[in-house]
């Protein structure tokens, strides 16, 4: 049997590590004590744990074996009160499947379906001992080596919790699956075996009733309403609404299957980004707290935080919205994208900059001290010419478009990408940043980035998105059209507001904090829009699971964006801007508009593609997740900062604030945490709605099995 070959190896395995232990300790010459301070300790109880994970691997084995010895032997004979209720409870259209099936006597044949076996992958042990720990040695858990060791080993061993999880999952599909196919053969079989008059008298009074309609002239009769008196006011005319008024979103919209293949890889790619990018920061995040986590030079927090913003930059965030507009543009201009291929070939680019680019920086090639351009040129480039090619084909699918107006998502995706390419030119080309040059052309690009790439983009995701999942027009285009343009007008002015009391000239520094006050018009604008929409559907909110991701977002658009103005001014920024309040206010806005409109846009969009929905609960799961580690993370470090630049100010030494901030950063890696086990959610609620696995039908497999014995396929219905 082959969980006897498995216990064989296990423990051959165990006592393996147990002579490796026995001679090192041999070779240290001094008598051997169990105490978790020895370096033989910790060995002794994760092989423990080995062995336990193990054990518990073989008894699952054995357990499932029997059931498929159990399954084998069984033979059951149809349930006839299970076969009536699935008799009675027949769609319309099953029904008259049914009875267009001539039903031949004794020629049912049961399915039968393969149980795929389980397979185990031997995985080999390899111990490495330590030398016995002096009485001078610090307690176990103090010790970095120690804790770097246990997470290196818990790592593996969670993926195998996982992988164990996922097998099991799949392996009760296929056990659920072969159960319904069998009813499914036993209903076929019972349906063959009626005799005709009664099948026709049954499913026939069946049918009838379910195909019943109300007429809703029961109370009135067929003679025409009339209003003699004059109670009633009716509008023959209402208008033309500002949009269409959505329908109700249907599982499968009337696109592009290669479109629809192509928008999921996009989201794909960018879900990976996501977890790598978030998984560097939330390292970064622990060692704020132990910073002596490890000393490899690739792993230090000066190369790890640009990779970590880089990867959620332009991997995670660039390549969702691209994603989401590549579905938007066209459905909006209501015909087909204008080249497919150059789609494939801006996704391919945009991966390959970001890996490129992901390495150079570990490697420690980099562009200098620019925050958010530190890619060097060769790699930015390649992310701009998948720039500039969806940039055409968006052009070209709006110039085909059907439609009379240019809806205003185009706009804002259009304008958004035309602006990034500026802003990569402006950033790149070295002509002008000699001295202080080069610092207002990075207060530029760090600015314009985030304002005219991320968020402008995003904000064209929800003029789309929120209409839909409320099923009613925007609030008001003219708001849209305001908050457009008065963002464009004052957000490109607002970059030297990070260098306020520097060497750049007082009035550029002026205009850049009216620049910033000024951007209360688009935020307010764009904030009443949203807000008004939602009015009269509130009760919507409840209801759904994209709603709240777009409510949240909103939120934070109003609050995070009011607070990057209220940091612009000299006083507030004397006392924040070196502080980790930035850190809080990018977390803010990046995280709690960008990311929480993408989610929405993105669990709005992908069960229309896929036709499968993610469990609720999951997502649930990840919006708390999500929403509590954002508050955890922000607050604290808001509050801190604020105590932080206080002391400053007082003239108190730097090694002060560091000090002040300790418990602060405790909480930043909690909250970092939190946020950062959302995206596993986030990521597994993604793979159930790609995932191609299903649950089969009972009545409809009986019903094709019927069709299929009588050599019948189903006649549509008029």
């Amino acid at each position: 049997m082959k969980s006897q070959g498995y216990l064989k190896k296990i423990i051959s395995c165990a006592f393996a590590c147990l002579a490796g232990m026995v001679r090192l300790q041999a070779q240290t010459m001094r008598p051997y004590r169990f105490s978790l301070d020895s370096g033989d300790g910790p060995l002794f109880i994760l092989l423990v744990l080995a062995l336990f994970l193990f054990a518990i691997v073989l008894l699952l084995l054995v357990k499932v074996q029997q059931i498929r010895e159990l399954l084998r032997k069984k033979t059951g004979r149809p349930d006839a009160s299970f076969l009536k209720e699935c008799t009675g409870s027949l769609s319309s259209r099953q029904i008259e499947r049914v009875l267009q099936t001539k039903i031949p006597k004794n020629t049912v044949r049961i399915l039968l379906v393969a149980w795929t076996s389980l397979s185990a992958t031997d995985i080999p042990l390899n111990t490495f001992a330590q030398a016995a720990a002096d009485a001078t040695h610090k307690p176990l858990l103090s010790q970095t080596g120690i804790l770097i060791t246990i997470v290196l080993l818990l790592i593996p061993i969670s993926l195998a919790i996982v992988l164990l999880t996922i097998k099991l999952k799949n392996v009760y599909t296929r056990f659920q699956n072969r159960q319904n196919l069998e009813k499914a053969g036993q209903l076929a079989a019972y349906l063959d075996h009626l005799p005709e008059q009664e099948a026709a008298r049954l499913l026939s009074r069946r049918k009838q009733a379910l195909d019943y309609q109300l007429s809703n002239r029961e109370l009135s009769g067929d003679q025409p309403a009339e209003d003699k008196r004059g109670l009633l006011s009716i509008n023959g005319e209402p208008g033309l609404p500002i949009v269409a008024v959505k329908q109700k979103a249907q599982q499968r919209p009337n696109i592009d299957p290669e479109l629809g293949r192509l928008v999921l890889w996009y989201l794909g790619c960018a879900t990976f980004w996501l977890l790598f990018g978030t998984t560097v920061g939330e390292y970064i995040g622990i060692k704020f707290v132990a910073p002596d986590a490890d000393h490899i030079s690739w792993l230090s927090f000066g190369r790890l935080r640009p990779v970590h913003t880089n990867s959620v930059f332009w991997g995670w965030a660039s390549l969702g919205m691209l994603g989401l507009g590549y579905y938007i543009v066209p459905r909006v201009c209501n015909t087909k994208l204008a080249n497919i291929k150059w789609a494939w070939y801006s996704l391919y680019l945009i991966n390959a900059s970001v890996i490129a680019g992901t390495i150079c920086l570990l490697a420690g090639i980099n562009n200098g001290g620019g925050e958010y351009r530190e890619y060097i040129w060769p790699v930015m480039l390649l992310f701009a010419i998948g720039l500039v090619l969806t940039l055409i084909n968006f052009m070209k699918t709006i110039a085909r478009r059907t439609t009379k107006e240019i809806y205003i998502s185009s706009w804002y995706i259009v304008s958004s990408i035309i602006f990034t390419i500026v802003i990569a030119l402006v950033a790149y080309i070295p002509y002008w940043q000699n001295g202080l040059g080069e610092t207002i052309a990075q207060g530029y690009y760090m600015h314009q980035g985030v304002g005219m790439w991320f968020m402008l983009f995003t904000l064209g995701i929800v003029y789309y998105f929120l209409p839909q999942q409320l099923n009613k027009p925007i609030y008001s285009y003219s708001l849209g059209i305001l908050a457009f343009w008065t963002q464009i007008l004052f957000y490109t002015l607002i970059g030297t507001h990070h260098f306020v009391f520097s060497a750049i000239p007082w009035w550029l520094q002026t205009v850049a904090i009216v620049g910033s006050a000024g951007m209360a018009i688009p935020v307010i604008a764009g904030t009443t829009n949203f807000l008004m929409t939602f009015k009269g559907t509130w009760y919507k909110v409840k209801g759904s699971y994209t709603l709240p991701f777009f409510l949240v977002g909103t939120v934070f658009y109003f609050t995070g964006s009011m607070q990057g103005t209220a940091e612009a001014f000299r006083e507030t920024n004397l006392i924040w801007h070196f502080t980790d309040f930035t850190v809080a206010h990018s977390h803010l806005t990046m995280y709690g508009i960008i990311c929480f409109f993408l989610w929405a846009a993105i669990y709005a969009l992908i069960p229309r593609l896929t036709g499968k929905e993610a469990p609720q609960i999951t997502i649930g799961v990840h919006f708390w997740l999500a929403f509590i580690g954002m508050l955890f993370y922000t607050i604290p470090l808001m509050y801190g900062s604020t105590l932080k630049g206080l002391l400053w100010k007082e003239g108190k030494p730097f090694i002060d604030g560091v000090v002040l901030m300790a418990p602060y950063w405790l909480w930043r890696a909690i909250g970092g945490s939190l946020m950062w086990l959302s995206h596993l959610f986030f990521a597994y609620n993604i793979y159930r709605m790609l995932s191609r696995s299903y649950i089969v039908d009972v009545k409809e497999a009986a019903i094709e099995k019927l069709e299929k014995d009588n050599n019948l396929s189903a006649q549509p219905i008029a």
